[in-house]
């Protein structure tokens, strides 16, 4: 029996890619949008959702439910990027922000925790980011639900694990996809402390993600996860240092990596 996929944010970039890869591999496929009724181009169906409103998310999980008899894999993907001088983000996209990364997929893993109990069977994929390993200037509100994503997904593999339920952590580094331009961007404000600094950091954060890896490269790490018996609690995918970020971070003194950051930002 084919098995049942559930992609939050299924209608572009990443979501979009690793559900044509799954779909081309033979799995049933549902992916999500806020509007899919706008969406005429995707190969497998989607079912509308807001992570944002608890009830959507769970008419969504009821509806692939009711069509399919079983869920197997959720892959959590929907997300939204931020940027900004913390002092200056509204509150209000802060929050908006935690919603959508945190919160969102915290509600998803609720509602579709009892059907895979009941299965005994189930894999939870939570894609965060490399950027949620660490503190980046201008990126922190991101950084930090990412991060916050990460450390729900290891609590809560450990409360599940008896049921049968298995939950991993994707965190990507940059890929080539639209997310640049659905991030939040606080403007750059002529006079403010942070114009120079933020507009430069900005500048360079777009041509990474429009120089990125190609959404594929997750897809593919995606299918060999699902087809691991035992997945780890951690993926790292993405470009060479931007993976190796994250074992500097570990290994040199605190003061001496911010240092590494500030200059690669130009700080």
């Amino acid at each position: 029996m084919s098995k049942v996929v559930l992609i939050t944010g299924g209608s572009s970039g990443i979501g979009k890619s690793i559900g044509e890869f799954l779909h081309q591999k033979g799995f049933v496929v549902y992916g999500t949008s806020r509007n899919p009724e706008k969406i005429t181009n995707s190969i497998f169906p989607l079912v509308a959702l807001d992570v944002r409103d608890k009830q959507s998310i769970v008419n969504c999980v009821a509806e692939v439910i009711k069509k399919s008899g079983r869920l197997d894999i959720v892959i959590n993907n929907a997300g939204v990027g931020i940027t900004g001088p913390i002092e200056e983000i509204p509150t209000e996209e802060i929050r908006n922000n935690f919603e959508t990364n945190l919160f969102g997929p915290i509600e998803v893993m609720k509602a579709v925790l009892p059907q895979m109990r009941e299965q005994k069977s189930g894999l939870i994929i939570n894609i965060t980011s490399i950027a949620g390993y660490m503190g980046l200037p201008y990126r922190g509100i991101y950084s930090a639900s990412k991060g916050a994503l990460e450390l729900i997904t290891e609590a809560l593999r450990m409360e599940v694990k008896s049921f049968g339920i298995q939950i991993t952590n994707v965190a990507p580094g940059d890929f080539a996809t639209n997310i640049a331009a659905g991030r939040y961007h606080a403007p750059v404000v002529i006079g403010s402390a942070y114009e120079v600094p933020y507009g430069n950091t900005l500048k360079e954060m777009d041509s990474h993600v429009d120089s990125g890896s190609n959404p594929n490269e997750m897809a593919e790490a995606i299918f060999a996860i699902i087809q691991t018996k035992n997945p780890k609690v951690h993926y790292k995918v993405g470009a060479f240092m931007q993976k190796f970020s994250i074992v500097l971070k570990r290994i040199l003194p605190d003061t001496m990596y911010e240092k590494m950051l500030m200059n690669h930002y130009k700080l």
